[in-house]
């Protein structure tokens, strides 16, 4: 606990280093950019396929009749608005989480390496392409696990546990590989994170839920889909810089706990070859 919570602090000071807030622009224009795109391209068309979509099934129609009984002809128009939004949150949280992990993490572990830990050898146990080839793998797996989740959405208290538990195991298995990567030999990383794997979910998990917090932003009222662009561009930094401080997190966690193992394995005693053995 008590590494978690110096690691947890010195995440959120490093949060503050101008160059970390510089860094953060780069996913911030890209993920930014590809949101408005979509948003220009197929908002409209999504809202009337949406809204064409529950009118032809005769639960939702029901439903929708109902409201117009009930007087909340207000609701209805703006309930697919807020459906397209719901569903497009978490593909523009796993695009950003990708983009941190791919722009921003080695960038941030080289930040901390120099500040605080420079004797730490570079061991470089996986390379950039390993790395791009395991986030995209786990990502892929955490959507589809929220695609099929979908439903479940639809119970109250589930829509408030089952995103943010996503995202926070998919935050666990991205950053804190990327976190040894460069650093830890492949047997040290196996290793750390077999030992580590609660500290490190739990991490995760905290992390998916401070994820789950610029949501909160569409949420405010109906009007806010009016703000849609700017809220997307919003939301979106907010993104960036909770990833950012995620992968801080698991970087100054990470770190310090192989830096621990190398000094209880000791010192390597490289033995000399006997003097038979020499060319």
């Amino acid at each position: 606990m008590k590494a978690l919570i110096d690691a947890f602090w010195r995440a959120s000071a490093y949060c503050l280093h101008p160059r970390v807030i510089a860094m953060s622009l780069l996913p911030l224009l890209v993920a930014g950019g590809l949101t408005l795109a979509a948003g220009w391209f197929f908002y409209e068309a999504a809202i009337d396929g949406v809204r064409a979509t529950m009118e032809s099934w005769l639960l939702t129609s029901a439903f929708l009749q109902w409201l117009d009984s009930m007087g909340a002809q207000g609701f209805r128009a703006v309930l697919a608005p807020l459906i397209v939004v719901a569903l497009a949150v978490p593909v523009i949280v796993l695009v950003s989480l990708v983009l941190v992990a791919m722009m921003m993490t080695p960038a941030l572990v080289s930040l901390v390496a120099r500040r605080r830990f420079p004797m730490l050898e570079r061991r470089h146990g996986a390379g950039l392409a390993s790395s791009v080839a395991y986030s995209l793998g786990y990502t892929l797996l955490a959507f589809i696990v929220l695609a099929a989740s979908v439903p479940l959405w639809l119970i109250p208290p589930l829509v408030l546990v089952i995103p943010p538990l996503v995202w926070g195991w998919l935050t666990y298995r991205v950053m804190a590989f990327d976190a040894l990567a460069d650093h830890a030999s492949a047997e040290e990383r196996k290793l750390l994170l077999r030992q580590h794997r609660w500290p490190l979910m739990g991490i995760g998990v905290v992390c998916g839920y401070l994820g789950a917090a610029p949501s909160l932003l569409w949420a405010v009222s109906a009007m806010t889909l009016v703000l849609a662009p700017i809220l997307i561009v919003a939301s979106v930094w907010l993104y960036t810089l909770v990833f950012a401080f995620s992968s801080l997190w698991f970087t100054h966690y990470g770190l310090a706990a192989l830096q621990r193992l190398r000094m209880q394995a000791g010192p390597t005693v490289i033995t000399p070859a006997p003097l038979e053995q020499l060319p």
